[in-house]
């Protein structure tokens, strides 16, 4: 009898993070299931030998259609999601509009949301799965300018906390991956969503923007900043390790904010972010 692959459905496996994860959990022998938005994507991920579908978070046909498409190809069977998908809308929340804190959680939030419970009744008959989500250092604290980003990453955090509590003994193990800064597209995407939606000159925070952009169009390069293979180490002890942890940090901000966090006043921590927001600019 042939050896069942274990099976893994990844998202915003285009570029960075979930690109690096697709590939390296293929060579480790998972039956990986690439998802990205875009057709030219889908063409040039497939013609790297990955099995690719067509996933869009937004759009609830397309999510569900994915997932039956994998789940008739496994027999009824996945073995794990990593839902890593998305993008950071930055900008002042003065000048973000509610359609723009919408389309924030839409792809950020409720998309993962959707593809998560689909998959759940299949891990529940099955008696195991995990389910891995990219959260971030900014899922852990706040910062000045990227308020849209931080509610949709400590949503996702509140959502997969409670998920892990109402899931034990269900055999489905829950973790989040909390990465700081990672070599990626991420900035160049924050960059034409702050574009799409913000209008600088017309806002008190133009001379701060005016600042940050030269910043984001470097790159927003940090000395923290670590390649996605940090974050595909957490992931393979996620899904391959028998005790899974609840959280994995990555980089070096990760790991301070978490420790600031527990130690330092919500007064005194907040002074601390602003001032460290500030000199990024």
């Amino acid at each position: 009898m042939a050896t069942r692959h274990k099976s893994i459905l990844i998202t915003g496996c285009s570029s960075g993070i979930g690109y690096h994860c697709a590939h390296a959990m293929q060579q480790r022998g998972w039956q990986v299931f690439a998802c990205v938005r875009k057709a030219a994507d889908r063409q040039r991920l497939a013609d790297e030998g990955l099995q690719v579908l067509h996933l869009d978070y937004t759009d609830h046909d397309s999510i569900a259609k994915c997932v039956g498409a994998i789940l008739n190809s496994t027999d009824g069977r996945l073995d794990a999601v990593f839902n890593n998908g998305g993008y950071g809308q930055s900008g002042a929340l003065e000048d973000l509009s509610v359609h723009a804190l919408r389309d924030q959680f839409e792809t950020n939030v409720f998309g993962w949301h959707e593809l998560t419970r689909l998959v759940i009744p299949s891990m529940r008959l099955n008696k195991s799965g995990r389910i891995v989500q990219c959260s971030s250092v900014l899922g852990l604290v706040s910062m000045k300018y990227r308020g849209a980003y931080c509610a949709s990453k400590h949503a996702v955090e509140a959502l997969s906390d409670t998920m892990r509590m109402e899931l034990m003994g269900s055999g489905i193990h829950v973790s989040l991956i909390e990465p700081g800064p990672i070599a990626s597209r991420f900035v160049e995407h924050s960059l034409e969503a702050f574009h799409r939606e913000i209008r600088i000159d017309a806002s008190v925070h133009k001379e701060i923007y005016h600042k940050r952009l030269v910043r984001m169009q470097r790159g927003g390069a940090s000395k923290f900043k670590l390649g996605p293979e940090a974050v595909q180490k957490r992931l393979v002890h996620a899904l391959e390790s028998d005790r899974p942890r609840p959280r994995y940090y990555v980089t070096t901000p990760t790991y301070a904010m978490g420790f600031l966090k527990r130690v330092l006043s919500h007064r005194a921590l907040s002074a601390l972010l602003a001032r460290s927001a500030d000199r990024e600019t």
